[in-house]
């Protein structure tokens, strides 16, 4: 029985792209014959990101520095985007930052750095992506939540604040943007075996958390998905977690 591909050839921007889920994101679209465009915080970190995939995938990935808290930049990097591949069909938005604390210790800039980040930052890319994605006349925005959007704990005031709001906006925006043919869908993975909150990355063998490959997985499932159907919510926790 012959397979449909439907990434083949479709134009990616993911945010975050740079390591850990953005990074197996792009890794696994490239393998189904996507074009990527990535951006992280650091040029360098976007230039090392690259030269890794390229090795494999030739021209198909580029990126640029981008802080999606700066609208501006953000809009650049459409502008490149556009630019590169003539177009946009699908947005991952995955960059996001954690700064946990009790709410009286946390500094007023480290709550507007997560808010801005993680949700200000996923306004912006949607702003500017629509657009595109109208001209081409469909497209597929996946925001990366967590499971913090649902189960709040001591010290994630900031954070589950964002990820509680990502679930409202995804889903007032799948409602706007349903009949222009663009699908919108969150990911709520739960822990996932990444650099994130500074931590370093754990042997696979001895983990019990999820794999940034394990949320790429979704991604792609999500997309190959027959344009008729829409997974709008989707829960990714470990199996056996740790007790």
């Amino acid at each position: 029985m012959m397979v449909t591909n439907r990434i083949n050839g479709k134009s990616a921007l993911i945010t975050g792209g740079t390591r850990g889920i953005g990074f197996a994101i792009a890794e696994a679209l490239l393998k189904r014959g996507a074009r990527i465009f990535i951006c992280g915080t650091s040029q360098a970190g976007v230039d090392n990101a690259v030269d890794l995939l390229q090795a494999s995938y030739s021209n198909a990935i580029t990126g640029i520095a981008c802080n999606v808290r700066n609208y501006d930049q953000v809009r650049t990097m459409m502008r490149a985007t556009e630019e590169k591949f003539g177009g946009l069909d699908i947005l991952i938005n995955n960059a996001g930052i954690g700064l946990f604390n009790n709410v009286e210790k946390m500094s007023p800039a480290e709550w507007r750095a997560t808010i801005e980040t993680n949700l200000s930052g996923v306004f912006y890319c949607c702003r500017e992506a629509i657009p595109l994605m109208k001209k081409r006349g469909a497209g597929y925005i996946i925001n990366i939540g967590s499971l913090a959007g649902k189960n709040a704990f001591p010290g994630s005031a900031a954070y589950s604040a964002t990820k509680f709001g990502l679930i409202g906006f995804s889903e007032a925006l799948m409602q706007e943007v349903r009949y222009d043919h663009i699908r919108v869908s969150y990911i709520m993975p739960g822990s996932v075996n990444t650099e994130f909150r500074d931590s370093s990355p754990q042997d696979p063998s001895k983990t019990w958390k999820l794999m940034p490959k394990d949320v790429a997985a979704t991604v792609v499932s999500l997309l190959e998905m027959d344009p008729r159907a829409l997974s709008s919510r989707v829960e990714i926790r470990p199996s056996e977690p740790q007790k």
